[in-house]
């Protein structure tokens, strides 16, 4: 048994019963452990929310910074990081439940561990809305408001795909990118 055995045990756990739902003996269970035995890997429920929150925003960073320093358009990059982004939501659908839905379950002191993780992430985005004002490709009055819209859209799409549903996540990609880009005008 190993520690990313019960941080994968977990993130299923937290996903179905939500933090507060779930119990250490939960997720003892859930990898062939007792409670007591559990303890010997983890300290607390508090401890391994976060370890999954950490383990969400650095996946998403290790594949979301390197289309970021791209040499490509702003749009371009924009592009592939939405992709990027809705594959690995599906790809780890677990984790980044807990990650978009059980942050709000931790303590003050692990919640200011985290934001400065969350903030990172989110600059990444804010910078390539930048980088398409400054070539005048996009027109956004407030990026920051822009990018937590953008990125609501993108974190909300888990809770309505399906893997054999109507469209691929490629076409979804696809679909919410060119409304980013387009809106609703008929322009």
């Amino acid at each position: 048994m190993t520690r990313n055995d019960i941080l994968e045990a977990a993130a299923q756990v937290f996903r179905k019963k939500g933090f507060h739902g779930a119990s250490m003996s939960d997720i003892a269970e859930a990898v062939n452990l007792k409670k007591a035995s559990l303890y010997h890997h983890v300290a607390s429920k508090q401890e391994i929310l976060l370890a999954l929150l950490d383990r969400a925003l650095e996946l998403l960073t290790e594949r979301i910074a390197p289309l970021a320093r791209q040499s490509s358009p702003a749009e371009a990059k924009l592009r592939q990081m939405i992709h990027a982004y809705l594959n690995l939501l599906a790809e780890n659908a677990d984790l980044a439940a807990v990650l978009l839905f059980e942050h709000r379950s931790l303590e003050p002191r692990q919640h200011a561990r985290h934001i400065p993780n969350r903030d990172r992430f989110e600059k990444l985005w804010l910078d390539i809305v930048l980088e398409g004002v400054k070539a005048k490709k996009f027109r956004v009055s407030n990026p920051a408001l822009a990018v937590r819209a953008m990125l609501g859209t993108l974190n909300w799409t888990l809770t309505w795909y399906r893997a054999n549903g109507q469209m691929s996540m490629e076409e979804i990609a696809d679909q919410i990118a060119d409304l980013q880009f387009k809106g609703l005008s008929a322009k």
